[in-house]
């Protein structure tokens, strides 16, 4: 008996000893599984189908593409999702960016040169891959780029018959000039800003209380009821230091409709569910804290407004019971131009044509944002 139980104990001592990685589970990683069924022929859908995680996406590097030639075009001559603009004070310009990554510059918000390239992600699993909802943003005396980069061949989750969910994440890149190059302020190749078990995109930053905070989009296609979600960061940006705080869910705001019961697909996909996008944190002259956001309704994509009842990023939130642009326009920005002029750029797209950016006037004199007549500089 005595024997026996040293034995156990000599089994026992020999497995604590061992290294702590070989105490730890190998995390399985999902398997691509049935997804939702195919969409209607001819039905309203949102981007391709895509085949997550599969061998047939193996990730190779992108042939090389001659660059876009160097022009100065108007406003509307330009095509681009999400666009976002910083007015520059020390050079007087504005720089406009969005999905794509690629800037234009203005000084007269008429006339806009570019694209121009200006990310340089070299040695990070983003290297080559496309960027979506890029914004700029001025700390201190450097330029913060966030943007969403997608990896199809990185499957972080299989939601039974609906999809297969990507790794995407919201990184922040850093440059001296606010025309870049842009370069991760994280140089790790696998580094994730926020839980790389979650599907983040559409990072936004926003300061309260000497805190800075990503304010991001929990994707829909993973939760079926999309949120909005807060994490703050350190100082330098680099980490966040707490785990995220749910905002608020897209089926809360009453003109946010779901998506199948609309006839709109995704990914070539009948995929239900409601949708958050795009957001933007502001003040009204008042004081008033509000939130810019989209999602689909009945005239297909639109732009929306929460408020916080509080006054902090903390809520509660309450949304108004109408979309602010409810005609096939949506992920807006506010900016105030050099002569103090408060602007609305959105992207808007007629029927399934391609999506241009538009500058509004709004009134934000009071606690609620009002949408003024379209601007022609």
């Amino acid at each position: 008996m005595k024997s026996c139980i040293f034995f156990i104990a000599v089994l026992l001592a020999a497995g604590l000893n061992q290294p702590a990685a070989s105490q730890t589970k190998t995390k399985m990683q999902p398997v691509p599984g049935e997804q939702a069924p195919l969409a209607d022929p001819g039905q309203n859908s949102f981007g391709r189908i895509r085949n997550v995680g599969t061998t047939k996406q193996k990730r190779l590097p992108w042939p090389a593409r001659p660059e876009p030639a160097i022009q100065t075009v108007m406003l509307d001559e330009i095509s681009m999702s999400d666009p976002f603009v910083l007015p520059d004070n020390e050079t007087k310009t504005y720089y406009l960016t969005g999905t794509g990554g690629r800037l234009y510059q203005s000084k007269d918000l008429k006339m806009w040169t570019g694209p121009y390239k200006i990310i340089d992600l070299t040695g990070t699993w983003m290297d080559s891959l496309w960027v979506a909802a890029a914004e700029i943003h001025r700390f201190g005396n450097k330029y913060i780029l966030a943007g969403t980069w997608s990896d199809h061949t990185t499957l972080i989750e299989t939601v039974p018959r609906r999809y297969n969910v990507p790794r995407n994440q919201t990184q922040l890149l850093v440059a001296d000039s606010p025309e870049g190059p842009y370069k991760p302020l994280v140089d790790a190749y696998d580094f994730c800003l926020g839980p790389e078990d979650w599907d983040i995109i559409d990072g936004t930053l926003y300061q309260e209380n000497d805190t800075t905070y990503m304010v991001f989009v929990h994707e829909w296609t993973q939760l079926i009821d999309g949120t909005m979600d807060y994490m703050p960061l350190s100082k330098d940006l680099t980490h966040r230091t707490a785990e995220p705080v749910t905002i608020f869910r897209a089926s809360e705001a009453a003109w946010c409709k779901e998506m199948n019961s609309i006839g709109e697909a995704t990914f070539g996909m009948k995929m239900p569910g409601w949708v958050t996008d795009g957001p933007q944190l502001f003040r009204t002259q008042t004081g008033q804290l509000g939130m810019l956001w989209s999602s689909w309704g009945e005239h297909r994509y639109a732009q929306g407004v929460a408020y916080s009842t509080s006054g902090s990023i903390k809520g509660p939130w309450i949304q108004e019971p109408d979309a602010l642009k409810a005609d096939n326009s949506g992920h807006g920005m506010l900016f105030t131009t050099f002569e103090g002029k408060r602007l609305l750029i959105i992207h808007h797209a007629e029927e399934r044509g391609r999506r241009k950016p538009q500058l509004y006037e709004v009134d934000d004199s009071g606690d609620k944002l009002v949408l003024g007549q379209k601007y022609y500089p």
